[in-house]
This record gives C-alpha cells, structure tokens and sequence, in this order.
C-alpha cells in the first residue's frame, strides 16, 4: 500500500525569469534555460526515486520476516499436532511422544518408544531407586553432564563424544529441578547421533529420559524435527503427588 506522497510527482519550482535580449540572444537564452529545467527536473526526480526504493526493500524486508514467522508458527503447531501424552501411573511420570512412535519391549527400561521402520531413532525412559532427595544433592547441571558423557565415552562402540548443551528448569509444581542435556555421540553402531536427555530425582527415584535420534552428515536432522524432540525433551515430568 503507497502513500499519496509517493506517488504523486516531485514538485518542480518555476523556471527562472528571462531578460530581454535580441531574439537570437534570446532564444539562446531560452534554450540555455531550458536545458537548466532539465536538469532540475533530473536532480529533483532522483531523492524521489531513492526514496521509493528503500520503501521498496523495507516493504521487501518486512515480507520476508513475515513469512518466516508465519513458517515457524505453521512448523510449531505443525510439531504440536505430531505428538501425544503418554503417562506411566505405576511408575509415576509423564512426556509427550511423537505420533510416528511405537511402545516396544526392552529389558532395563521402564518406556521404550521407536519410530516406525527405524528403531536407531527412539525415546526411553529409565527409573532407578536413589538414596538422594533432589539431584542438586548429587551436584549441578555441569557435574551430571559431565557424569553422563563418561559415562558415553567408556563404551567399546563410542568413537567421540562431546556436550552440546546443559540446562536446567522447574519440574511438576515447581516442587524438583529438571536437568536437560545435548550431546553428539559419534558410534560404531549407527553413527553419528544426537541425544536430548533430561534427569530428575522424586520420592528418591531417579528419572532419566534419553531422546535418540540420527544425525549423519549426509540426513542432518532438520529444524522441524529438533523442534518435536525439543518438545518431547520439555515435557518430561514426575506426576503431581497424591
């Protein structure tokens, strides 16, 4: 949408007065003038121009940021509608689980979720019986992400492993901290793979949730997939106690 003011055309001041001059001298002096209006008319047409432009690209900029964040809200609740709550009374925790995924049996862990047609992709949540009451009594964030890629790196397969992130926020009714975790594992079984963990200790369990998905160099993981596993990650919590 252009303003009046942009559109309409530079104003022109009047052309400078004429003396009397012989008629040769005189339309010298004419065309002389003429040839000055001219170059007004150039020289007040150009800020006009200029000014059109950068309206231009400022409308251009806004467009783009427009449909960039129409994107990321379409991708949002895109990656909402993909996933699903799934709670565990007995065992007394709750996360959200991607559509795509199935419930499948596995020694050692209390949940174990695949995606279809590639089980190297998975989620599995593990409960253990501790003697602490929070895990800040086991150390900070820093400390168990520490513990955990250790851990990752003793193992016979584990070429490399490093630590991409270490957070932390409040769990069910603010009453345990949640620790969350991002690391690369570089392995001899399946790869390079990106795993989002979460930790957290209630009624002196320990509650630990790993996210596992593919990331070779060649089938990256893309944005809107981190953005489901990031929300099945935030999601992991303890159930309100009764």
């Amino acid at each position: 949408m252009w303003s009046s003011s942009f559109l309409a055309s530079p104003h022109l001041s009047s052309p400078p007065k004429l003396s009397l001059f012989s008629s040769s001298s005189s339309s010298s002096s004419f065309s002389h003038h003429k040839i000055q209006k001219q170059q007004v008319l150039c020289f007040t047409q150009n800020p006009s121009s200029r000014t059109g432009i950068n309206l231009s690209k400022r409308h251009l900029n806004l467009s783009i940021l427009t449909l960039l964040f129409n994107g990321f809200l379409l991708d949002k609740a895109k990656s909402t509608a993909d996933l699903q709550r799934y709670t565990d009374s007995n065992n007394g925790f709750t996360l959200l689980i991607p559509s795509s995924y199935t419930k499948v049996e596995k020694a050692g862990a209390n949940a174990l979720f695949e995606e279809q047609n590639n089980g190297s992709n998975n989620i599995g949540v593990v409960v253990s019986p501790v003697r602490i009451k929070s895990l800040e009594d086991f150390g900070d964030p820093q400390f168990v992400a520490d513990k955990l890629i250790n851990a990752e790196k003793r193992k016979e397969s584990t070429v490399e492993a490093e630590v991409v992130s270490v957070g932390e926020r409040s769990g069910q009714g603010q009453q345990q901290q949640v620790y969350e975790f991002e690391y690369k594992i570089d392995s001899t079984r399946g790869g390079i793979k990106r795993v989002f963990s979460a930790a957290f200790v209630s009624s002196k369990k320990l509650y630990l949730l790993n996210v596992v998905h593919s990331d070779k160099p060649e089938n990256p993981l893309d944005s809107s997939t981190r953005m489901l596993l990031e929300q099945v990650l935030h999601s992991f919590d303890a159930l309100p106690l009764t």
